[in-house]
């Protein structure tokens, strides 16, 4: 059944939005880090987008998505009281959570979202969370208000310098874990440049790094085969065997490559698509 979208926010005009959706039966069993699937029609693709909230006693997941290519694009078009055809999950391996102390959670761009679901249920379950987010400008932050609610502790980094400690996340990390040599784990979420930055910062810490590699998937079920990432010298599907792994055995450099695979057909399909909406004008 179609799954009806009950409020949409515009976080970064025309950018990224915030779509909270009616799904009661995934937002019971969804967990941190867990992903589900959309298709926005019968002709459309099926996409892979993080969880990044749940509400089981209203029955509804919160989702948010950068506008990239043609089915973001179709996503974008919609708006409260529509519905999206299909939605599937909660999919992926969830966040593995123990209460052990302190845990520092890291996000860039849409990616603060997703890691703010983490950072939760971090602080559900009674570890004290330092949360670090980062954009290139105040006006890009995300989840800022959401994340206050409920962390110990937020820093905010922007490249600007209009908002926060002016330069990289990893500038702000570094400088927790020369202080707070109790932090136990760091969790990262975001573009890829950032998550393997924060693996190279961490690394000399010794300190366990845990990051999301969600955006190199593609159909969510393994089938593809375009989320083959290289952990620990074996390969591993990021849909299926993660999204999440250990930041220290990750081959970033062959994940950087994977990214651009599909980037000249992900442009041509939505240029075809905006010719045909402006065509049906």
């Amino acid at each position: 059944m179609p799954t009806p979208i009950l409020s949409k926010e515009s976080l970064i005009p025309g950018k990224t939005s915030k779509l909270v959706l009616e799904a009661p039966q995934i937002a019971g069993k969804a967990r941190p880090g867990h992903f589900v699937i959309l298709r926005m029609n019968e002709k459309g693709e099926r996409i892979p987008l993080t969880i990044a909230d749940t509400d089981p006693e209203k029955g509804t997941i919160t989702i948010v998505y950068l506008v990239m290519g043609k089915s973001t694009a179709v996503l974008e078009s919609l708006n409260a009281g529509d519905a999206i055809l299909d939605v599937c999950g909660p999919l992926g391996r969830a966040t593995h959570i123990e209460k052990r102390g302190t845990v520092v959670c890291v996000g860039g761009g849409t990616g603060i979202a997703a890691m703010h679901h983490i950072a939760k249920g971090h602080s559900r379950i009674g570890n004290r969370v330092v949360g670090i987010i980062g954009a290139r400008s105040k006006d890009l932050l995300l989840f800022e208000k959401e994340l206050k609610s409920f962390v110990d502790e937020l820093l905010i980094s922007t490249d600007d310098g209009s908002y926060g400690h002016k330069g990289l996340v990893t500038e702000l990390l570094k400088d927790r874990l020369e202080k707070d040599r109790e932090v136990f784990e760091v969790v990262a979420v975001g573009p890829v440049p950032m998550m393997s930055a924060v693996a190279e910062t961490t690394r000399p810490f010794g300190v366990k790094t845990t990051v999301s590699l969600n955006p190199v998937m593609v159909d969510g079920i393994g089938m593809c085969g375009a989320c083959r990432v290289t952990v620990g010298g074996e390969t591993r599907f990021a849909c299926v065997d993660g999204p999440e792994f250990d930041g220290h055995q990750v081959d970033f450099a062959e994940l950087r490559r994977r990214l651009g695979a599909f980037r000249e057909q992900e442009t041509q399909s939505l240029e075809l698509w905006r010719c045909s909406c402006h065509g049906n004008k």
